[in-house]
C-alpha cells in the first residue's frame, strides 16, 4: 500500500518529516478514547444465560443490553461513551421498562447478527497490552485497539454470497488493471490496528469486523444499521445537515477514479455525526435512481462506537433508500483479500506540523465482466462490486467526486464543532490541512488519465473550505477541511 510521508509539494516521496530546519523520522500523535466504564449488572437472568459470543467478545464489558437499549431509545448516552460523544447530554427520567418488548427487540438484533456475522475459521482480537508495548508513546487518554473482533471467514461464506445471484459461486479472478497504473509494489499492509499483533487470516478466508449488539443499538433500528440516511448528493446549502468540501468532474463517461488521501483523526462532536473523506463514483439522476460507489476513511461513532478513522466502502442503487450498505454489512461487495478488513481502524494517522500518512484508492470497471473493482494501496486488490447490483453503473459513471463530508446536527442550536479532515482550513497548506492528490479518472479505453476540468465547491466555506491546484508532482490536487463552528461559522 502507499504510506508516504510527504515533505514538499515538489520534493517527491520522502520518509522523513521536516519541522523548521530539522529533519526527523515520522512520528504519530493520537488522541485516546476514554476507557469504557463498566456499570452495574442488572441484566435479567434469561438475557445473561443467552448472551451471545458477540457480547462476550466486545471490547467493553457492556452493561445490560436491555437497559442500554431502553436508554438509547430515550436518547441516553451509550454505556461505553467515546471521546466524540462526551459533550452530549441525555436525560434518564420517566423511563418505563417493558421487558417483554425489549427482549423481543433483543432477539431480533441477535437474529440479524447471526445473519451477517458468519462462522469464523479463526478469530483475531489484538490485546491492549501488545499494542502499548509496540507503541508506548501513545497518549494515555486514547482507547486501546482491542475494540474490534476480526473473524476470518471462508471466502465463499462472506455476506455477499447470500445474494441469490452469487449463491454457489466463487469470487472472480483479478482483472486487468487500467493502463498507466504503476503500483509501487506490495508494501507492508500492517497499517490497520487489528494486524499490529502480527496475526493474519489464512488463505481462502477474508477478515471481517464482527458487528455487535451495541453497534445495532446505536443505529436505533435494524433497518438503519449499516446504512446512510437518505440525502441529496447535489452540493447546495439544503443538503439535509450534510456539509461538503469537494472536487468533482462531470460531463463525460467515467469508468473509474483514483486518488491519494492523507488520513487524520478529526474530532466528531457527538454520536449522531460523522466526518469522512472519500471518492464517489456516481451515475443516474439525483432522484430515486441514483447509483453510487464510495470508498475512503471515516470517523463515525454511531457506526463503530469510537473515534478512530476507519477504511470504509459504500454502495447504493436507489439513492440510499432500500439498497446498499457500509462495508460487508449486507450482500453486495465481494471481498477477495485476506489481509485488509473493511471497517477496521487505520494506523498511523497524519499529525499537525508533523508526518503525513496517506492512502491510495483506485476504483475501476473491469472491461471484461463489467464489475467495479477496488484497490487499496499499492496493487492490493480488496474486492469488487458485481455489476448486477446496479442500474446506471452497469454501463459507466457520469460524475466523480472527491472530498470531505460531515454531518451538522446543530445539537445546541449552533453549528457543530465536528472537524473535517485535519480540522484546519485549506489555506494552511501542507502538513497542517487535509489533501487529495494525484486525482485521475479511467476512460473508455481502460486508461488512467489526468482530470481536465476539476471544479471545487464548499457548501459553507466559513466552516469548511477547499482550494485546488495542479503541479508536476501531485498532478491535480486540492486542500480541504475546517474546524466547523468558529467566529465566522456560528
Amino acid at each position: 500500500m502507499v504510506a508516504l510521508c510527504w515533505m514538499d509539494l515538489v520534493g517527491g516521496i520522502l520518509q522523513w518529516a521536516k519541522i523548521g530546519s530539522t529533519w526527523s523520522y515520522f512520528h504519530d500523535h493520537r488522541r485516546r478514547q476514554h476507557q469504557c466504564t463498566q456499570t452495574e449488572r442488572v441484566l435479567v437472568e434469561e438475557t445473561r444465560r443467552t448472551n451471545s459470543s458477540y457480547m462476550d467478545s466486545s471490547s467493553c464489558k457492556i452493561s445490560p443490553i436491555i437497559s442500554s437499549f431502553v436508554f438509547f431509545l430515550f436518547l441516553i448516552s451509550p454505556v461505553c461513551p467515546v471521546l466524540a460523544s462526551q459533550s452530549d447530554t441525555f436525560h434518564q427520567s420517566n423511563q418505563t421498562f417493558r421487558p417483554g418488548k425489549e427482549l423481543k427487540k433483543l432477539k431480533m438484533i441477535r437474529a440479524h447478527l447471526m445473519k451477517i456475522n458468519k462462522p469464523a475459521v479463526k478469530t483475531i482480537q489484538a490485546s491492549s497490552t501488545t499494542f502499548h508495548l509496540l507503541f508506548p508513546c501513545f497518549c494515555p487518554d486514547f482507547g486501546s485497539p482491542d475494540g474490534d473482533i476480526i473473524d476470518c471467514v471462508a471466502t465463499h461464506q462472506q455476506p455477499a454470497f447470500d445474494h441469490p445471484q452469487l449463491k454457489g459461486k466463487k469470487p472472480l479472478d483479478p482483472p486487468e488493471r487500467p493502463k498507466g497504473h504503476n503500483p509501487q509494489g506490495m508494501v507492508s499492509e500492517d497499517y490497520q490496528m487489528w494486524s499490529i499483533s502480527g496475526e493474519s487470516c489464512p488463505e481462502g478466508t477474508v477478515p471481517i469486523r464482527r458487528a455487535t449488539e451495541q453497534d445495532v443499538i446505536r443505529a436505533s433500528s435494524i433497518r438503519r444499521f449499516g446504512r446512510k440516511i437518505r440525502r441529496p448528493i447535489r452540493r447546495d446549502s439544503s443538503s439535509n445537515g450534510h456539509e461538503h468540501a469537494v472536487g468533482y468532474v462531470t460531463g463525460d463517461q467515467y469508468y473509474g477514479a483514483k486518488a491519494s488521501i492523507n488520513v487524520w483523526a478529526p474530532m466528531v462532536a457527538n454520536q449522531y455525526e460523522f466526518s469522512l473523506s472519500q471518492m464517489w463514483v456516481i451515475s443516474g439522476s439525483f432522484g430515486d435512481d441514483l447509483n453510487t460507489i464510495e470508498a475512503g476513511w471515516q470517523v463515525s461513532p454511531e457506526l463503530y462506537g469510537d473515534n478512530y478513522p476507519r477504511f470504509f466502502t459504500y454502495w447504493t442503487t436507489d439513492a440510499y433508500q432500500a439498497t446498499g450498505c457500509y462495508n460487508l454489512l449486507c450482500s453486495g461487495f465481494v471481498q477477495t483479500n485476506n489481509r485488509i478488513a473493511i471497517g477496521a481502524a487505520i494506523s498511523p494517522t497524519s499529525s499537525y506540523r508533523g508526518g503525513q500518512f496517506d492512502i491510495s484508492l483506485l476504483v475501476w470497471k473491469d472491461p471484461k465482466h463489467g464489475n467495479w473493482w477496488l484497490e487499496f494501496g499499492s496493487g492490493v486488490l480488496v474486492g469488487y462490486w458485481p455489476s448486477f447490483l446496479f442500474t446506471h453503473l452497469r454501463d459507466h459513471a457520469t460524475m466523480v467526486q472527491y472530498g470531505g463530508e460531515v454531518v451538522n446536527s446543530r445539537p445546541t442550536g449552533y453549528h457543530t464543532s465536528t472537524q473535517m479532515g485535519s480540522g484546519h482550513f485549506a489555506g494552511e497548506g501542507f502538513g497542517k490541512t487535509s489533501y487529495f492528490r494525484n486525482l485521475q479518472v479511467v476512460d473508455w479505453d481502460n486508461s488512467l488519465i489526468p482530470l481536465s476540468n476539476l471544479r471545487v465547491l464548499a457548501d459553507h466555506p466559513n466552516c469548511y473550505d477547499i482550494r485546488g491546484g495542479i503541479n508536476n508532482v501531485w498532478g491535480n490536487y486540492f486542500y480541504y477541511g475546517g474546524p466547523g463552528r468558529n467566529g465566522r461559522c456560528p
